[in-house]
């Protein structure tokens, strides 16, 4: 390992030497499976439900909390609850639960909320009510009631420091707030108020980074002064003799028991009093730091790409299968197409998923679906088939127009055969009225009219847990017992009988957290932990960043898409006017709120948006109706610079933390509009030049996110962002990638500072920009709208 201060290394392995012989780690991790999330806090008190994170928590003797808190056991075992006593308390402390005399430790992280005020002056006018609707509570007014008093209307409310779009309505109508000046466009057509809660002190907390290892220790460079550190091998907190601790570095022991795993971790958090720093996630194998994406595999997820194919539209391998829906009323966008499992089967044979570089299918439902038509698109007029899968009659039961279950038995084995994982699409919120669930127990749904006679379908946010999806989608009672018991037994099947290796769950925000707990708690007692597997689950919620994190954890999710990025990388890349600061703005947050080494899923699109690449050449206006738009003109690409722009969002997904997802044609740019247009046939062959182009560079930034660490493990670090211009840096102790972005329609010259510690690196580009080192700066020509990745 070489590097500047290498010598650092070298004079702590001597005093680590003595340290590891006097304390050994000699737990083992089978009591909490996986790496455990942090415990986010609560500003009063916070429970923790033990059975996310233990296996039996029976088996607890007892707990250490820091003298902050206080603390209890509920009367069975199943909750733990914190309470704080003091005013003041670091950004990061831990608990301990002992079993059998050894501790096991998780991350407490202090709340970030502060109290806002936002008052409204009626100028005079009256109003029955008025209520908030935003990114605050999920766009459900419901939630938040301004009180007037004095002449004035006003909500008090408890929200993490940041941006959040809202609206005030009033007496039922939905307004911009006219007491706030400042706007901003919602990327679907709309304006929103924009109200900004709390001070930025990003350059006042801590930033650490990997910084050089030698034998059984780690060493890490500091930026901004650190108060509190913790690090963690597995679920253990290292004790304070394992750590050295100066201003400008932190020095870790590696223990000796992590010589006996294939595969372990190193975590590491640090803060002061202005908040938590990013965090350090450094793998093992065998205790020694793995140093090369070659020495990963496809359980490491950290390290995946995913592909998204409908299955429908991507390949018909066996027309022997092909059977339209017979409706006069279906228009041929809403019937099948015909691809099906042998199609993927062929296509893995081929290459066209190895060439690619990915390392993940994801595969849309394949239950059984109605042979008949329903809904009613009214103009033109059509019903719909179940085409795309997510209208089960069966749970368990594969879709004979897509295949047999031998078929699926030999595409899963043809996968892991060629280092492929398979995660399935599941459909756990509704059923068909078809399904026999529904049939022999029409109790087991939620209402389909509210109190007021209306009909509850598509309330997403104001009955999110009961709402239907259509009249024909009965939404499932899942807090019921006996119905999350048989649903997830469904979904559990298709793991042991299939052996996928994880879940895309649909519509999560629309069930109860009792499922997923029950549903994640089968998966690791039946599957996961008998064969120490990684399963891998995410899930899909539209909502803030709160909402969308309350699912991720270690009893339910491992990530979630994230959609307010995916928003913001759309709007960004493909509007000439969109800064790059909204950007960094918007992923920002996401990494101070689900962690710099997420498992969060960074899409390209899917099924129920429209295509980039149309948004970004104009033949597809932002602020027009996506699905009427399909239905009633052919979507092209429009300008062609919009090609440019598809590689450059491609390659800022492949290059943040996260794992990268790319929707089937997304690779070469095919146009549409939203479903059913969004959801054309594949294509392979007969592609445009642009788009030959474009399958090679997205091809080639695949391959080199994968076989280049920094963008998978490395830390995260913004190096220039500017209305038109944004670089990073990935860093993974002697290796770095920068990224480079022009939005701009001319060449620009983009000058940077190289981070010290790789000063006297070398480098190189990746796509085809001169570029020049001098005094500790990368200066490079990028051309019109586009991107550059440079590395030592």
């Amino acid at each position: 390992m070489k590097s500047a201060h290498l010598f650092t290394i070298i004079l702590l392995a001597g005093l680590f030497s003595c340290q590891l012989q006097k304390r050994e780690t000699t737990t083992s991790y089978e009591q909490i499976y996986g790496l455990a999330t942090p415990v986010k806090l609560n500003p009063d008190k916070t429970d923790i439900v033990l059975a996310d994170y233990f296996t039996n928590p029976n088996l607890i003797d007892s707990a250490s909390i820091p003298r902050y808190f206080a603390g209890n056991f509920s009367e069975n075992k199943t909750t733990y609850t914190i309470i704080n006593n003091h005013e003041e308390f670091p950004f990061i402390s831990t608990i301990s639960f002992w079993i059998d005399g050894q501790p096991y430790s998780l991350l407490l992280k202090k709340s970030k909320k502060i109290k806002y005020t936002l008052d409204f002056d009626p100028q005079g006018k009256k109003y029955k009510e008025v209520k908030l609707t935003g990114e605050m509570n999920g766009w459900n007014p419901k939630e938040s009631d301004l009180t007037f008093a004095n002449g004035n209307w006003s909500i008090s409310l408890n929200l993490t420091p940041g941006k959040y779009q809202y609206q005030l309505v009033l007496d039922g109508k939905w307004v911009l707030d006219p007491g706030n000046p400042i706007k901003v466009e919602n990327n679907i057509g709309g304006v929103n108020s924009l109200m900004q809660v709390g001070k930025d002190v990003s350059n006042k907390i801590p930033h650490i980074s990997t910084l050089a290892y030698e034998d059984w220790n780690i060493a890490l460079v500091v930026e901004n002064r650190i108060t509190d550190v913790v690090a963690f091998w597995q679920n253990n907190e290292l004790p304070s003799d394992r750590l050295i601790i100066n201003d400008k570095t932190i020095s870790i022991g590696i223990p000796q028991e992590a010589k006996h795993y294939n595969r372990s971790w190193i975590r590491i958090w640090t803060a002061n009093e202005f908040g938590e720093s990013n965090d350090i996630l450094i793998p093992l194998s065998y205790g020694k730091v793995v140093s090369s994406a070659s020495q990963l595999n496809r359980s490491d997820w950290e390290a995946s790409v995913f592909y998204f194919l409908m299955v429908d539209r991507f390949n018909n391998g066996q027309p022997g299968n092909d059977e339209l829906v017979d409706d006069p009323e279906i228009l041929p966008p809403a019937n099948y197409y015909g691809g099906d499992l042998s199609g993927v089967i062929n296509k893995i044979k081929d290459g066209y998923f190895n060439d690619l570089g990915i390392n993940t299918i994801w595969l849309s439902p394949i239950a059984q679906n109605p042979l008949g038509a329903y809904g009613l698109w009214p103009e033109p007029r059509s019903k719909f088939s179940g085409y795309h899968g997510y209208w089960p009659i069966s749970s368990s039961k594969i879709d004979h127009r897509f295949g047999t279950s031998a078929e699926l038995e030999e595409l899963i084995g043809l996968a892991h055969k060629n280092n492929l994982n398979m995660i399935l699409d599941y459909v756990a919120n509704h059923v068909h009225k078809l399904h026999p669930v529904y049939q022999q127990h029409p109790d087991w749904a939620t209402d389909l009219y509210l109190p007021d006679s209306s009909l509850n379908t598509e309330r997403w946010d104001e009955y999110r847990l009961t709402t239907w999806f259509d009249v024909f989608l009965p939404t499932l009672d899942l807090e019921n017992p006996m119905v999350s018991e048989v649903m997830s037994d469904s979904g559990l099947y298709w793991l042991q009988h299939y052996e996928f290796d994880g879940f895309r769950h649909d519509a999560t925000k629309h069930i109860p957290e009792i499922f997923w707990r029950k549903l994640t708690k089968k998966v690791k007692d039946s599957v996961a932990i008998p064969q120490h597997k990684r399963v891998y689950q995410v899930g899909e919620t539209y909502g803030n960043r709160e909402l969308i994190g309350s699912y991720v954890s270690s009893g339910m999710m491992d990530a979630q898409f994230d959609f307010n990025v995916y928003d913001q990388t759309v709007s960004t890349f493909a509007r000439k006017d969109e800064s790059f600061k909204n950007l960094s703005a918007s992923l920002q947050e996401s990494l101070n709120h689900y962690g710099y080494h997420n498992l969060m899923g960074y899409i390209s699109g899917n099924q129920d948006k429209p295509r980039f690449i149309s948004l970004a050449g104009g033949d597809l206006r932002f602020d027009e109706d996506a699905k009427l738009a399909g239905w009633t003109r052919n979507i092209g690409v429009g300008d062609e610079k919009a090609y440019h722009k598809l590689q450059s969002m491609m390659a800022f997904n492949l290059t943040i933390p996260g794992i990268p997802t790319i929707y089937y044609g997304d690779e070469f740019g095919m146009p549409g509009a939203n479903d059913p247009d969004n959801r054309r046939m594949m294509r392979f062959d007969e592609l445009s030049q642009k788009e030959k182009e474009t399958r090679e560079i997205i091809t080639q930034l695949v391959k080199l996110r994968r076989s280049n660490i920094q963008f998978t493990y490395g830390d995260f670090e913004w190096l220039l962002v500017e209305d038109n211009t944004m670089v990073y840096a990935r860093t993974y102790f002697d290796k770095i990638g920068f990224v480079v972005f022009n939005k701009q329609d001319e060449p620009v010259s983009v000058s940077f500072k190289i981070p010290e510690r790789f000063n006297d690196a070398r480098f190189k580009s990746n796509f085809g920009s001169d570029l020049s080192v001098e005094e500790g700066f990368i200066e490079l020509i990028v051309d019109a709208g586009s991107f550059e990745v440079i590395m030592n």
